[in-house]
Order: C-alpha cells, then sequence, then structure tokens
C-alpha cells in the first residue's frame, strides 16, 4: 500500500473494511479490522473505497 499511498493522502478517506473480528495479533499488534484492496498488475495494493460519501459503518452488501 505504501507504493501507491501517502498516509496524509488517506486521512478522511473513506475505505471498505470488515470490523468487529476477534483480535489477531499481525506482528507486535492486535487487529480488530480487515481494510479490503485489490492486488494491482504491479502487484500493489489499491484500496477499495465507496464512489460516494457513506455513512461510517454502514453493512456491505
Amino acid at each position: 500500500m505504501t507504493e501507491v499511498y501517502k498516509k496524509e493522502d488517506l486521512i478522511g478517506t473513506q475505505v471498505i473494511a470488515v470490523v468487529n473480528f476477534p483480535p489477531k495479533q499481525i506482528a507486535n499488534f492486535f487487529s480488530e479490522c480487515l481494510v479490503m484492496g485489490i492486488y494491482s498488475e504491479n502487484q500493489n495494493i489499491v484500496l477499495l473505497m465507496p464512489e460516494r460519501v457513506v455513512k461510517n459503518g454502514s453493512k456491505i452488501g
């Protein structure tokens, strides 16, 4: 992801994610969220984002 996005470009951006997973240790921290993305042709991750502003926490359908 760091090849495609800068931290300052993502602040305030809505992304598609699955939340409320049981805590899972990833390296030295715990995660309860899975952010969704697609691998590009260059094997970089491109985040899935809604095309319109939606209410945060809306169900994926």
